[in-house]
């Protein structure tokens, strides 16, 4: 592809830190457009983008991306790689499917549910099972805690996995298009709850993380997405959450690597057969 390049951002947050510093540096050569997933439509986009970037997780922007898709428009992640990552019992079916180690994970139709059968022989975390924006994570070690849950999600499907003994901290690893970036952060379960995240250098990783992480993409074709490792102490990695498109806050090269990424996949979608 010669001349400009546009970049759609869809996104309700364009000043958000990563999509903002990306921006900018597409900026110089190329024409970036941010698309409100929420009131836009294929009807009154000014024209079509060359390559969207899909940082919503919303009905309408999943509709809007499908469409965008296909019309022929390469989105990052696409449509069907977004919405696996929602749904937490799809998510570890495929994990386990693909040998990767995500924690055991039983779904339950609703909390309600999950209460009134014989309540957790030890610690559980319960998770809402459709990821969004402050759904439910939370650690109970009794039936007194799952009813306290109850009182407020009752009618919340969930999902439930055993908690595994840790040091407490989430590793968390993110990749765009192959390249990997770490940090670490106190997790919400941990009895202190979320503590700020901390920068991690590549070599600080145990061995064989980072080509794990890489693995996750493969598995779940994503091109930008977060995985929350925990090393638990019985030995090894176990993973705990994927995220399509997170944040990225503060990573250092995380902006380049997304700008050449959309430049690479808007070239590739023209380029001949």
């Amino acid at each position: 592809m010669s001349g400009t390049t546009t970049v759609g951002l869809i996104t309700p947050e364009p000043d958000h830190p990563l999509l903002a510093a990306t921006a900018r540096l597409l900026r110089r050569e190329h024409r970036v457009v941010a698309v409100h997933p929420e009131t836009a439509s294929l009807d009154t986009l000014e024209r079509p983008a060359d390559v969207y970037l899909l940082k919503s997780r919303t009905p309408r922007a999943l509709a809007l991306a499908r469409e965008l898709e296909s019309r022929g428009a390469p989105v990052i992640n696409s449509a069907e790689a977004t919405a696996l990552c929602q749904d937490r019992t799809a998510m570890a079916e495929r994990a386990r499917e693909a040998g990767l180690p995500f924690s055991a994970t039983r779904s339950h139709a609703s909390l309600a549910e999950l209460v009134a059968g014989p309540g957790p022989a030890g610690p559980l975390v319960v998770k809402s099972r459709h990821s969004r924006r402050h759904d439910l994570v939370a650690r109970v070690d009794n039936r007194g805690q799952l009813a306290e849950l109850a009182a407020v999600w009752a009618d919340e499907p969930v999902v439930t996995q055993e908690f595994a003994e840790n040091d407490g901290d989430d590793h968390k690893l993110w990749v765009v298009d192959g390249r990997v970036f770490a940090a670490l952060r106190r997790s919400e379960l941990s009895p202190r709850g979320r503590g700020p995240t901390r920068p991690l250098p590549l070599g600080q990783l145990p061995v064989g993380w980072d080509e794990l992480v890489v693995k996750v993409g493969e598995v779940f074709r994503l091109d930008v997405y977060g995985v929350d490792v925990i090393a638990t102490r019985r030995g090894g990695p176990l993973i705990v959450d994927i995220n399509a498109f997170p944040g990225i806050r503060g990573q250092a090269g995380a902006p380049e690597a997304l700008a050449a990424l959309a430049l690479r996949r808007a070239h590739e979608a023209v380029a001949p057969a």
